[in-house]
């Protein structure tokens, strides 16, 4: 298996890997236009124009884009996210220029017709009345906007109603001005691909495009704060969360390992301790969400009201415990974890353009598997202590809880008895 990279004349850039013995491969071009790229006004702008990428360009309408990429036993999709947003493939390798081809038409030859448009909105309207009803969305949401409150990275990917309602193209033809720009874009291919047939595709689609340079990300400023919805559900979800490294720092990987160790499967602390000893919840775990430049470590459980008051408490115990008590045979099996899961991600093509985009976008440069496997290897139980210490000291902590919280302790309680 090989990666390539090439960069066109106007900045736009091309990733390939080849991975023999496959008939299909994964083409996804990402644009480095997500959520928190837009400016308070354009809130949502970027999921719209996500949307309407699929309703008609200049050359098909929407049934004949379907038609198009169906016709192959193909797929065509997308996502918004906060940093990016990816317009991806997965077909036979002989359909690999026909999947390039219709993403770059549904990006260079949008047609933003006022009727797409209304019929859009109200899907997207739809979208969002439907997450108000999900409680882990208005948990996360809630605390998103606590913990980086009036900035891009704290403000919903779908947007608000209010905005939403008002959107019309020339909204969306500002941003793709503004963002869809080729140094803000990765072509990436996996699977049966040929990288010289790719970079020519790539080149005859996006080479004409005109450079411009995008400007920079406002840097993330993680803030304490504290988010509490009374909602009549069953339960209460409970989040305490944790400031951490972005993607691009050292200690992103120490991170992950240390959330593993603590919530990252059935023999993990808070699973051990919560569901299986105390019987307080039948969910629980840890994760970490990286950014660029600044990141979380957050515990999450889905509890009774009568036990969100010791589910809290334990969350802060077990902190408190892993700054000195983390062993080493805890480490190795969340490195393995991290290391196995890593590996049977490669086998998916969609999985590897993925990494590709990734790493190119934000590090200029794709390193191997084994590069990444040893950066996690290197953590021990020593740096995953000391990771536990800094998050304890840097009073950097933040909560949300949604549905049943009458019983649920404040921020304030929590911190001190952490510093204890």
């Amino acid at each position: 298996m090989s990666i390539r990279t090439v960069a066109l004349d106007n900045g736009f850039r091309i990733a390939t890997e080849d991975m023999p013995g496959l008939k299909s491969a994964a083409v996804g071009l990402y644009v480095f236009a997500g959520g928190r790229h837009e400016r308070r006004e354009q809130n949502g702008i970027a999921h719209f124009l996500e949307h309407m990428a699929f309703k008609r360009t200049t050359t098909r309408t929407a049934t004949e884009i379907n038609e198009a990429i169906e016709g192959v036993g193909g797929m065509l999709n997308a996502y918004t996210g906060k940093e990016a947003t990816a317009f991806y493939s997965r077909v036979l390798a002989e359909d690999v220029p026909l999947a390039i081809e219709l993403i770059s038409d549904i990006i260079l030859n949008p047609v933003f017709h006022s009727d797409d448009i209304d019929l859009e909105r109200n899907v997207i309207l739809q979208e969002i009345g439907e997450a108000a009803d999900m409680p882990d969305d208005m948990l996360f949401d809630g605390l998103q906007k606590s913990i980086y409150p009036r900035q891009s990275l704290g403000r919903s990917i779908l947007g608000t109603q209010d905005l939403v309602s008002k959107f019309d193209s020339g909204d969306l033809k500002r941003f793709v001005s503004e963002r869809y720009v080729p140094e803000n874009m990765i072509l990436a291919a996996a699977g049966a691909i040929d990288h010289e047939e790719v970079a020519r595709l790539a080149k005859s689609y996006f080479g004409g495009m005109a450079g411009k340079q995008p400007n920079p990300d406002a840097p993330g400023k993680f803030s304490r704060g504290e988010f509490r919805k009374s909602k009549k559900i069953e339960q209460a979800h409970l989040a305490l969360v944790f400031e951490a490294p972005g993607f691009l720092s050292p200690k992103d990987h120490v991170a992950r390992v240390y959330s593993a160790v603590m919530g990252g499967g059935t023999s993990s602390r808070l699973f051990s301790e919560a569901r299986e000893k105390r019987g307080l919840c039948y969910t629980v775990s840890a994760s970490v969400n990286s950014y660029a430049d600044t990141g979380t470590v957050l515990l999450h459980a889905v509890t009774g009201q009568r036990e969100l008051p010791e589910m809290a408490n334990l969350f802060v115990d077990e902190i408190k415990k892993s700054a000195s008590d983390i062993r080493e045979d805890e480490i190795e099996r969340a490195r393995t974890q991290i290391r196995v899961g890593f590996l049977m991600s490669l086998e998916s093509p969609t999985s590897r353009i993925e990494r590709l985009a990734r790493y190119l976008g934000f590090f200029g440069r794709i390193p191997g598997t084994e590069e990444i496997i040893a950066q996690f290897d290197a953590v021990d139980a020593l740096k995953a202590r000391d990771f536990a210490k800094e998050l304890i000291e840097s009073e950097s902590a933040a909560m949300a809880v949604y549905g049943r919280v009458k019983s649920a302790p404040r921020l304030e309680y929590l911190t001190a008895r952490l510093s204890e």
